[in-house]
């Protein structure tokens, strides 16, 4: 007899990472292509010396790091192991067994799973036709029930992103008791209209029910080494340390994200070559005649609908691999020029094929 787990797992699905293998141009999982700088490597080699010691739990010296570059208090920011692993934290201290989260569909697909974790009840609202959250429906859906509200912007895996002022307008119409969490893991690749560039920090300096969470996989190259954090009212980031893993943001993790954070101004250049192939792939892809919304994200989305296992399939036999979600669409990373121009080349191939084909079934 097997020990007894909690019945309810069974429905809750396993996250399911991005596909690799030996010989194939990964453009399934958001990662950067560069590698972390000299100085960051070199921080590593320095704190793998230690780690026959624990890491220090509150991550003080990174934590002080990120509240003198973002202008906030020590007391409002928290490090995770990833800004992911901060969602189920958020989740385990707003919710409790018939409480509602709330959050669009498609979105970042932890959110389900995290959800459901707690014994919280989903509450979805569909994107608009042109892939963007509709705060509008969102805020239509908050009931006496809902304590947690996710808007994943840039929003994963469509890349569409609200601007600050619909985000103001939004965040002016949810009551103060539910927490709002902006999920800025994109917030580097965003290219937005001067005065109107969404930035969860500045919306939640007079909104205490407004946590942001940003990480360090991204931009600035860190995804295997896993830190993120989170700014907010010191008194939800108190509740936050209440159900944080000890000792789950590693030694290695912090001197990486400080090193990263003294050279902010060059890893974030960095995200200017990949805007810029963003809009090349983009330009391409609707040329080629795919619906491609707008993304302010390191990734282009392909709602494929039902065709996209077998989109994806076909890419990675032509030896690209990217993300299927169902039968709602693909997400294509921006990678190098020349990982782009392979998956260009079979999706254009493949366009022409799927057009060749409806004309001849007219």
């Amino acid at each position: 007899m097997t020990a007894r787990i909690r019945p309810d797992l069974a429905s809750i699905p396993l996250y399911v990472p991005g596909r690799d293998f030996p010989g194939a141009y990964k453009l399934a999982s958001n990662e950067t292509t560069l590698g972390p700088l000299p100085s960051v490597a070199k921080a590593v080699a320095e704190a793998v010396e230690l780690a026959h010691r624990y890491p220090d739990n509150r991550s003080t010296e990174l934590v002080a790091a990120l509240a003198e570059a973002l202008d906030v208090p020590a007391e409002g920011v928290s490090a995770g192991c990833g800004s992911v692993a901060i969602c189920q934290e958020l989740a385990q201290i707003t919710c409790v067994a018939g409480d509602e989260v709330l959050y669009a569909w498609r979105s970042f697909e932890m959110y389900p799973i995290v959800t459901q974790v707690v014994g919280a009840t989903a509450v979805t609202v569909p994107l608009t036709e042109g892939h963007v959250h509709d705060l509008d429906a969102i805020a239509a859906a908050v009931t006496d029930r809902t304590r947690l509200i996710f808007i994943c912007n840039p929003n994963n895996p469509t890349g569409t992103a609200v601007g600050q002022r619909a985000l103001e307008s939004f965040l002016d119409r949810v009551p103060p008791h539910i927490l709002v969490v902006l999920d800025e893991a994109y917030f580097e690749y965003q290219r937005f209209p001067e005065g109107d560039r969404p930035d969860g920090v500045e919306l939640g300096r007079t909104r205490p029910n407004v946590v942001t969470l940003r990480t360090f996989s991204k931009a600035y190259g860190l995804a295997s080494i896993r830190v993120g954090y989170a700014v907010g009212d010191p008194a939800v980031i108190a509740n936050l340390g209440k159900v944080h893993v000890p000792f789950s943001v590693s030694r290695v993790a912090q001197a990486a994200a400080i090193a990263s954070l003294q050279s902010q101004a060059e890893l974030l250049e960095r995200t200017d070559a990949v805007v810029a192939e963003r809009v090349r792939v983009r330009d391409a892809l609707v040329g080629a005649g795919y619906d491609v919304p707008p993304s302010e994200a390191n990734f282009v989305w392909l709602p494929l609908g039902s065709q996209s296992a077998d989109f994806s399939a076909a890419s990675a036999a032509a030896g690209v691999l990217v993300r299927p979600y169902g039968v709602d669409g693909v997400r294509v990373t921006v990678g190098d020029p020349h990982e782009n121009d392979a998956f260009l080349e079979f999706a254009t191939n493949a366009a022409s094929r799927r057009f060749a084909d409806v004309s001849a079934n007219r």
